[in-house]
């Protein structure tokens, strides 16, 4: 069952805000928010790793240049 509490709204300037209680505070310090009908659906950024952004790649097909001693080929630049 989930936890639920009934908590007060406030004013900090120009915003409406809330305190979150321990019980349900997130990781890290951003967060995405979005409207579902009446609800406010707050959920934490999920932070990729490099490893985790790569392995979510398909891998390229094709042949690739075999260039010499690993250098790229010169640009021609028109004048």
């Amino acid at each position: 069952m989930l936890e639920t509490r009934q908590i007060r709204l406030f004013r900090n300037g120009r915003n409406q805000a809330i305190r979150i209680p321990v019980a349900f505070e997130l990781p890290g310090e951003t967060v995405l928010m979005h409207r579902e009908g009446n609800r406010l659906v707050i959920e934490p950024v999920r932070e990729r790793s490099v490893r985790a952004l790569l392995a979510s790649w398909e891998p390229i097909e094709g042949d690739f240049p075999n260039f010499d001693e690993g250098m790229l080929p010169a640009r021609e630049v028109e004048l």
